[in-house]
């Protein structure tokens, strides 16, 4: 135990590991900044979600470090895929029998103390299942001579996951499902034409999927919200008072900040202007109160973090790292820019959180898990260059 532990702190990755704490305890501050008024307005107190999250955040830094002593190669054996395989088929039936709406999507379970969201699970489970899958399979046949039909299993347990979450209603998780997916299949080494092959095969297994799911839930995928939304980003300013209300607002608040920002704590659109500016649109704040600088703050940390991990991916030779490494880097980055770009216009809001900032307990928690999967991950790599 003494040896690992001392090989632990020789080839624990501090960059990776204090990039990820800053921006949890920047987003920590930021959360206390933008719930004030929410907090007093819904709690009686101002620092409730604050508080919330700190405790979230204690609970996130056992699960880091969980995923950071677990060696990640465990997660590639068959008992352990087929447990991770029954958890999240679960949760997500659990959800479809008790679940709890929030934000328009019924994608909650609530546990008492909290509510957790089992499509951030999800997510998670979909590195670690697709990397684990493919790389059982490379064992016996090279991942570059694996057809798209050979791995039909592993594409129909995330069929699977895509029609539970699509029919909560929450399209932001699916698009990121969807791009984690794709990401790992590209990381896996498989020849390009078949990762071609591949991705066709998606896209119309995903196509037949979502044409299933308009015709059973077709009102329910078509609300009168998500329609707003859509409107709202086709031509924002013709709805400002209805669909638009919270983009129009997140512009005004980016607007205001500037270069330099008005300062920390002195947001105007967190006073009632903006709905819960804690959540999905807590870049906005930042830009208000912060400026140019906290956005850049916020964006050199994620892109760090994407950086080192694709970094990692292409360093190791084993695929297994690879895979994990690249699927969990494409996730923060797909995350990121679903959020950002709803924020700025780009793509219709979706309700994702921004990763490691926006306020949220299934979020940090599962993220943290990643991030320790990945720094273990990536002292292998360290191990590996000295062999």
């Amino acid at each position: 135990m003494k040896k690992y532990l001392n090989y632990y702190v020789r080839n624990f990755d501090y960059p990776l590991f204090f990039t990820y704490l800053f921006l949890c305890l920047f987003g920590l501050v930021m959360i206390y900044s933008s719930s004030i008024m929410v907090s007093i307005v819904d709690k009686d107190t101002p620092t409730f979600y604050y508080r919330k999250q700190l405790m979230n955040l204690i609970v996130a830094a056992f699960a880091f470090f969980v995923g950071a002593f677990i060696p990640y190669k465990h997660f590639s054996n068959k008992r352990i895929m087929q447990i991770m395989t029954a958890l999240v088929l679960i949760l997500l039936a659990w959800v479809k029998i008790k679940g709890v709406e929030a934000g328009g999507a019924e994608s909650w379970i609530n546990l008492g103390v909290m509510n957790f969201q089992p499509s951030e699970f999800a997510k998670l489970f979909i590195i670690l299942y697709f990397a684990g899958a493919f790389y059982r399979k490379s064992l016996n046949n090279p991942m570059e001579n694996l057809e798209p039909n050979n791995i039909v299993y592993p594409i129909l347990v995330w069929l699977v996951i895509i029609g539970f979450v699509g029919t909560e209603v929450d399209l932001g998780a699916v698009l990121i499902l969807s791009g984690i997916a794709i990401a790992v299949v590209a990381a896996s080494g498989i020849q390009f034409k078949k990762f071609i092959k591949f991705f066709t095969v998606l896209i119309v297994l995903g196509t037949a999927m979502l044409g299933l799911l308009i015709l059973i839930k077709g009102d329910g995928l078509l609300t009168d919200n998500r329609i707003g939304r859509i409107k709202a980003f086709l031509n924002p300013f013709e709805y400002e008072s209805g669909s638009s209300y919270q983009v129009i607002n997140g512009y005004i608040a980016i607007g205001s900040g500037g270069l330099e920002g008005v300062g920390l704590g002195q947001s105007i659109q967190k006073l009632g202007y903006l709905p819960e500016p804690q959540t999905d649109f807590i870049m906005a704040i930042i830009a208000e109160e912060l400026g140019i600088l906290g956005v850049i703050i916020v964006l050199g940390g994620l892109g760090f973090i994407v950086f080192r991990a694709l970094t990692i991916a292409l360093k190791t030779k084993d695929p297994l790292a690879r895979m994990i490494a690249a699927g969990i880097g494409s996730w923060i980055a797909v995350q990121s820019f679903v959020n950002l770009g709803g924020l700025s216009g780009l793509i219709p809001l979706t309700g994702v959180t921004l990763p490691f900032i926006s306020y949220g307990g299934t979020s940090i928690l599962i993220l943290s898990f990643a991030m320790g999967v990945l720094v273990n991950v990536s002292m292998y790599v360290k191990l590996e260059k000295k062999l």
